[in-house]
């Protein structure tokens, strides 16, 4: 009998679907026609156990017992799991062949890896698993995944990868929770103070962000245009460049901070002569945006609809499990395999039918554009999250799902637009010996831009100044008419959305302060990973240490005085940065398990004695929800819930 051990029951029904009929289903399991079977997870069967599991003293939190480092580690069955653990045991036994079909992730990866050893297979059975990498539940997908099955052995480094980044975030997340926890005991504080190797310096960044937005002062600065006028009579704006001479009188982005030295140059300007001492105009062409990957989808649901990131994916997770619409939607990767190209027909044929609002623009699709999307070398355990051949009566769906699929929907079909022409025009200007430059942008064929009716961000700003240039050479004698100066006023930074902060947490390398680390991840930052950002921001809004404020995030005091307690390299991103950067070498069979748990177990006893340096004066006076992170108990069991949090608190303290 061949066993399929899919990751959830929704998988696992997909899988026994395109397997041969008659179908029996059973507890936890579908035989079908030809005797094999289909069985399942539900999400994690297994976790770390908790600290008391290797010592009961460890279940009273002391500063004594840290840091805690299991010598063998151990699982246990999740609440609930035991049932569904007992039936892939004896199915596990009974097979001759096994199939791993957890989803295509790191962490789906683990999930089923650790069932298998949890089970202990070993010998024949265990060499011939088989692996299968599912994105899309629609029958013609399942059944292309299931004629390319691959060698399981070939994913052990994705799963030591995840095997170590479990390890590490409990050993990390135990051990500064219980010392930070037991410091803000001592100040009176007494909630829960969690640690996480990734919840925290996303914490750190939102607490930076509201202080410096809090520290402020607006400062006026000024902007020199000049008007200029051509001998035709063809009038055009040149925005002044401040020169070296003029540094000392400006901030570091630039901006002139001096009225009197913006006058001077107005008054030097004025009635003057213009010499053209440089002129281009450049034809450009903007390929159609790559399909999204979940994070580039969080933020557009958050820019477009005010969704959270958890709403984004428990949606495309809906849409993926239940109605099929959407292939595998915890996906890092922006392009699709070479092969999907020959399913775009039916691709398209089904979002026009599905989505109203673009079934026009399916029809003008030129389907034979083949954009730079399909790169087999781009394309790893998933490809980006796209629509599937599948149609369906889509006033079924929620609100949420039509905007989610029809996001999706546009995305792919930009792909079958051309690309986006436009003119980048500037001329270069002496006037008075001072430097201005006028620039213009016009569009010369929208392509693929027909699709999406609002501007994108990222536009050049200064366009603004000028509609279009005058065609002008080197050499050329233009006049000023006048100059404008433009007082203007700093703006604070914005404070974090939904959206910035999922910007934030993909592009952390703008955040990490070592120059070395931002240039390792400027390709390949992320803080967390795409499966987790969503549990992460609301784990920190479920802790009390973030809240919401309308659309912003800002937070707590809770929340503040946790980042000013902590060292530096707890509440930033470059400890995590250089983490995820070395647990993508072991994936990729770079790196090492022992080279990386070494180095963090080394530093633990450091990061405690540290923890011990200084109270947290910043936690005095602060007030905490009597069960912040369960449902609120009669006050009889208050107290005993208080050392119950403290000791069932997650461990995997991300």
């Amino acid at each position: 009998m061949r066993l399929y051990i899919a990751e959830k029951p929704s998988l696992g029904r997909a899988i026994a679907d395109v397997l041969p009929k008659p179908h029996r289903k059973a507890d936890g399991c579908i035989y079908v026609g030809n005797g094999d079977c289909v069985s399942w997870c539900v999400g994690h069967l297994l976790e770390q156990a908790e600290p008391d599991a290797y010592d009961a003293s460890f279940k009273q939190w002391r500063l004594e017992h840290l840091p805690i480092m299991p010598e063998e580690w151990q699982l246990k069955a999740k609440a609930g799991s035991r049932k569904q653990l007992a039936v892939l045991r004896k199915l596990v036994k009974e097979a001759d062949q096994l199939v791993h079909a957890g989803d295509p992730d790191r962490e789906g990866q683990l999930l089923v890896d650790q069932v298998i050893d949890h089970l202990n297979v070993c010998g024949n059975k265990r060499d011939s698993i088989q692996r299968c990498l599912i994105n899309d539940l629609n029958p013609a997908a399942v059944n292309r995944a299931l004629e390319q099955q691959r060698d399981n052995k070939e994913f052990i480094p994705l799963s030591i990868s995840a095997l170590a980044r479990s390890r590490a975030d409990w050993l990390y997340g135990i051990n500064m929770t219980r010392a930070y926890t037991l410091m803000g005991r001592k100040v009176g504080y007494q909630g829960v103070l969690s640690v996480g190797r990734v919840q925290t310096p996303v914490l750190g960044l939102v607490v930076r962000r509201d202080e410096e937005i809090e520290r402020f002062v607006a400062k006026p600065f000024y902007q020199l245009i000049a008007h200029v006028v051509t001998r035709q009579g063809e009038h055009f704006k040149a925005r002044w460049q401040p020169s070296k001479a003029c540094q000392p009188w400006q901030d570091g982005e630039g901006r002139v901070l001096s009225k009197p030295l913006a006058d001077n140059v107005l008054s030097r300007i004025h009635q003057q002569p213009a010499v053209v001492t440089a002129s281009n105009r450049k034809q450009k062409k903007q390929p159609p945006p790559l399909p999204y990957n979940l994070s580039t989808l969080q933020i557009d649901g958050a820019k477009r609809f005010s969704m959270s990131a958890k709403q984004v994916l428990d949606t495309c997770q809906t849409l993926y499990e239940r109605h099929k619409l959407l292939t595998y939607p915890r996906s890092d990767c922006r392009y699709l395999p070479a092969e999907h190209f020959a399913d775009r027909n039916a691709v398209i044929d089904a979002l026009a039918s599905n989505c109203q609002p673009l079934s026009q623009a399916a029809r003008d699709a030129d389907r034979d554009l083949k954009s730079k999307a399909w790169n087999n070398s781009r394309v790893e355990a998933h490809h980006a999250i796209i629509p599937t051949v599948r149609k369906m009566d889509t006033s079924k769906l929620s609100q949420a799902e039509r905007n989610v699929y029809e996001l999706v929907a546009r995305q792919y079909l930009a792909q079958f637009y051309p690309a986006h022409e436009y003119s980048d025009s500037q001329i270069d200007l002496d006037i008075a010996g001072g430097c201005f430059i006028a620039s213009a942008r016009a569009s010369l064929k929208p392509g693929w831009k027909l699709l999406f009716p609002v501007r994108k961000a990222g536009d050049n700003k200064q366009s603004a100044l000028n509609a279009q240039l005058p065609s002008l050479k080197k050499g050329d004698s233009c006049f000023c008419e006048k100059g404008e100066v433009l007082e203007k006023q700093t703006t604070p930074p914005k404070p974090f959305d939904d959206a910035s902060l999922l910007a934030a947490m993909t592009g952390i390398a703008r955040y990490v302060q070592n120059p070395d680390i931002r240039k390792v991840l400027k390709d390949t930052d992320g803080l967390g990973t795409e499966a987790t950002r969503a549990g992460i921001i609301e784990l920190l809004f479920t802790r009390e240490f973030l809240i919401r404020n309308g659309r912003q995030i800002r937070a707590t005091a809770a929340g503040r005085g946790l980042i000013h307690s902590l060292p530096e390299m707890a509440s930033t991103p470059d400890m995590t940065a250089r983490w995820e950067t070395e647990l993508d070498a072991i994936s990729r069979r770079e790196g090492s398990y022992k080279g990386f748990m070494q180095p963090l177990q080394a530093s633990l006893h450091e990061l405690i004695s540290q923890s011990q340096a200084a109270l947290p004066e910043g936690l005095k006076n602060i007030k905490v929800s009597k069960a912040p992170y369960k449902k609120r108990r009669s006050s009889k069991t208050q107290k005993k819930a208080a050392t119950t949090r403290s000791s069932k608190c997650k461990t995997r303290q991300r």
